[in-house]
């Protein structure tokens, strides 16, 4: 039997870089931490796209 790869962090990081707009964990995620609405996050993810520093920002202003 083949031993197992060493797991490393780079998916967990690819992962947390992104808002996933159709999930509703993520989007209560970010509405909470950044003190908007779920739609607010929504509009967001669908305005700049599913980066997760761009999400931030647009929810800034």
């Amino acid at each position: 039997m083949a031993k197992a790869k060493k797991q490393t962090t780079r998916g967990r990081k690819q992962d947390r870089a992104r808002v996933a707009g159709g999930q509703k964990y993520e989007v209560g995620y970010e509405a909470t931490k950044t003190g908007r609405s779920a739609s607010a996050v929504k509009k967001a993810v669908k305005k700049v796209g599913s980066s997760r520093k761009k999400v931030e920002r647009k929810l800034a202003r």
